[in-house]
């Protein structure tokens, strides 16, 4: 064999594990991007009454201007259904989209996702899910909450991401946040 066909052999053979080499290794899973969140919206009804919304609003997302925060009034002694939606305001209005409406993605990956409801400062208001997932495991899309004496404090809302964690006995501090939003609360 000539020293050419041995040159253009052998780097043939180079070539060819290195190609080979790169084909056969593993390829990383998808990456779940991160919702881009812009509003929460809290729907509040009481039995025979109209729906009353409040907004949690940050168009312009971290580090920019702080978001807008509607203050929550509710009655006293009063039993409340309550529903989120969140919304990427970014986007085209269209409620039956994903991209714009966060919530459908939410319901679509319940196993994965959990609202937190903390109440503190002496308010007299308490929180139950009316949601759950496949496994039984609560979302918080759907709630139920009792109102108490006049009273005011805090309604803090967390979205957690927990893909492979969420269970029953999963909390706060599980996952990843993808929204918090506070809300000053006002029972009366």
């Amino acid at each position: 064999m000539n020293k050419n066909n041995l040159f253009f052999s052998l780097l043939f053979a180079g070539f060819s594990f290195i190609f080979l080499s790169a084909c056969s290794e593993d390829t990383p899973d998808p990456v779940n991007e991160e919702e881009v969140i812009t509003t929460l919206r809290i729907t509040f009804t009481a039995e025979g009454e109209d729906p009353v919304s409040f907004e949690w609003k940050d168009l312009d997302g971290e580090g920019g201007n702080p978001p807008v925060i509607d203050p929550i009034t509710l009655d006293a002694s009063k039993t409340y259904t309550a529903s989120i939606l969140l919304l990427d305001e970014n986007q085209a209005v269209n409620l039956l989209s994903e991209s714009y409406n966060i919530t459908l993605e939410i319901e679509e990956e319940a196993d994965e996702h959990q609202f937190f409801y903390t109440i503190s400062g002496g308010l007299n208001l308490t929180h139950s899910y009316d949601d759950a997932d496949t496994g039984g495991n609560p979302i918080g899309i759907a709630n139920e909450f009792l109102t108490g004496a006049a009273s005011t404090g805090t309604l803090r809302i967390t979205l957690k991401h927990q893909p492979g964690l969420k269970s029953s006995t999963t909390g706060i501090n599980d996952g990843e946040t993808d929204i918090e939003a506070d809300f000053n609360v006002t029972i009366q």
